[in-house]
């Protein structure tokens, strides 16, 4: 039988994802091998993103298999992924986007209009919380779904702050107890999506079958104006920008921005263009974006970070 190694991150969550790329890979007659493949971002939980690095934090060891040829394809979260990948490589397949909310994650019912302890590590969350929830306080939380819910059951914040589409893949949705709107909680580039990556000179019979049994259209679509925006901006892990686009009939529309690391200042901007020029309007929304405060914004960031 025909045989893909699949490398992945060791989490239950990044394994559920490459469990469910190596499901649909069998059912068109595929086998697949499942490698776990440690990453700095794993390795170094008591560092911040932005210390250890924003390029590369949670995909950089496994891209360095595929080149190797220890496996054939890597199955990694979209927002996890570079804005700019390395010259040898491609995404090749996203699959279908779940639902992209921030929510809150609790034991118990929270009160967001008192100062609750809110535990997470994300910029983009923490830049987000000052702004609309200047109130709280911010509980720096790294580690996988798990760890991070053991910290809450030992009382080091009264709630976790997590993407729903991870807390639904890991079947905890009974603890959600608040879901954030997108047009305020607007999530970063990727949120809810699997990317497929592989080496530009991948076998055309594995590109072929992951885009046939994996590739959802409309969430290529989308995350290619997402990925472009981000692409133009030289976004990582540590810089907190958000992007979320969607279809609409032949349309594709974008909602994106970036935030001032204490929360104090936010840019938005949106736009919409013919599906067939998802690219062009992710790289015009961020040129915007940037002619507008954005760059200034930027700058201060990278200083503040530094």
């Amino acid at each position: 039988m025909k045989h893909i190694k699949i490398g992945t991150r060791g989490s239950k969550l990044a394994l559920w994802q490459a469990n469910y790329v190596a499901s649909a890979l069998l059912s068109r007659g595929w086998n697949t091998q499942i490698v776990t493949i440690d990453t700095r971002g794993d390795q170094q939980l008591d560092v911040s993103i932005s210390k250890i690095g924003s390029k590369g934090v949670f995909t950089e060891e496994i891209e360095d298999c595929l080149r190797s040829g220890d496996i054939d394809i890597a199955v990694h979260s979209a927002k996890d992924m570079q804005s700019t990948l390395p010259d040898d490589l491609e995404i090749i397949a996203f699959t279908e986007r779940e639902i992209p909310n921030d929510v809150l994650v609790a034991k118990k019912s929270v009160d967001l209009s008192k100062p609750i302890r809110i535990g997470t590590s994300s910029t983009r969350r923490v830049a987000m919380l000052k702004h609309y929830y200047p109130h709280l306080e911010i509980v720096p939380m790294r580690g996988n779904l798990q760890t991070r819910f053991k910290k809450l059951e030992e009382g080091q914040c009264d709630a976790l702050m997590l993407a729903k589409a991870g807390v639904v893949r890991m079947g905890m949705q009974k603890y959600i107890v608040h879901e954030f709107p997108l047009d305020t909680f607007t999530p970063p580039v990727g949120q809810g999506v699997v990317a497929i990556e592989a080496k530009k000179d991948v076998l055309k019979t594995i590109r072929d079958i992951c885009r046939e049994a994996i590739n959802h259209a409309p969430s290529e679509i989308c995350l290619t104006a997402e990925r472009s925006f981000l692409k133009i901006l030289e976004g990582g892990c540590s810089i907190p920008a958000f992007a979320h686009a969607v279809l609409d009939g032949q349309k594709v529309k974008i909602s994106a921005g970036l935030l001032s690391l204490d929360g104090t200042k936010i840019i938005r901007k949106s736009g919409v263009s013919e599906w067939s020029n998802s690219g062009d309007l992710g790289r015009a929304t961020a040129e915007d974006l940037l002619t507008n405060g954005g760059a200034e914004m930027l700058e201060q960031i990278k200083r503040e970070i530094k």
